[in-house]
């Protein structure tokens, strides 16, 4: 499970990320709302380890060290971090991602028998860019979980490629919902999907509320009438 208390990044001029809290479990997806994609971002790699927090703190399975997150997680599509380069084709973006995965893992696999296996050939000659939007978001999820280990998925902005939830959401409740291999899943959106009823969280939920001011009388300009309460008579 992961579990986020008030984690916090500092940017230049203000925060690119305020502090947020969330938690997410195995066989859940959560949606993180954020209006900027500075925010959605940054949030997407802190929880998966691969960003420093200014403040706050990350568990996965009780464990706070980072390189434990780290090993456990991979953060997907992540906007000038690992989106993939659009002119690579998608047979090269599948041999570079199984060339990342540990040997023991991957075994002797290559891209041709990989992208057949999970049912990816009528897509191999295209340019990533070229790729639809459900396509895209099967392919790069397919990718992360090529490596046994993962078993936090952190998907960064998938409702930037399309206004059209249904292009990413039901691959990501797959995903999570999967009994053979039950994963923590979350997403960063610019906004809820319409009916969403799943667990969800706001960037900037744990920010600290300002003090209401006290009104006090001696405050009031000279000559200021007091209309007297009901609970004061």
């Amino acid at each position: 499970m992961l579990c986020v208390q008030q984690l916090s990044v500092t940017g230049r001029r203000d925060d690119l990320l305020p502090p947020t809290s969330l938690e997410a479990a195995r066989g859940d997806l959560l949606l993180v709302e954020g209006v900027r994609q500075d925010q959605r971002t940054a949030l997407a790699l802190a929880l998966s380890g691969r960003m420093k927090p200014s403040a706050g703190t990350v568990n996965w399975d009780g464990h706070a060290r980072i390189k434990v997150l780290r090993q456990a997680s991979c953060v997907v599509d992540s906007p000038g971090v690992n989106e993939p380069e659009q002119h690579l084709s998608v047979h090269d973006l599948v041999a570079e991602d199984l060339a990342l995965i540990p040997r023991r893992h991957r075994g002797a696999a290559r891209s041709t028998a990989w992208l057949r296996l999970n049912n990816f050939e009528d897509i191999a000659g295209l340019w990533t860019e070229q790729l639809p939007a459900g396509r895209r978001t099967e392919l790069l999820t397919a990718l992360a979980l090529a490596n046994p280990n993962t078993d936090l998925l952190v998907v960064d902005s998938p409702d930037r490629h399309s206004g059209d939830a249904a292009d990413w959401l039901p691959r990501l409740q797959e995903l999570a919902h999967d009994a053979g291999r039950p994963l923590a899943v979350v997403a960063t959106v610019t906004r809820l999907p319409d009916g969403w009823a799943g667990p969800a969280a706001v960037i900037g939920n744990a920010v600290p509320q300002a003090e209401p001011e006290t009104f006090l009388p001696e405050s009031l300009p000279s000559g200021t009438l007091l209309l007297e309460t009901e609970d004061a008579k």
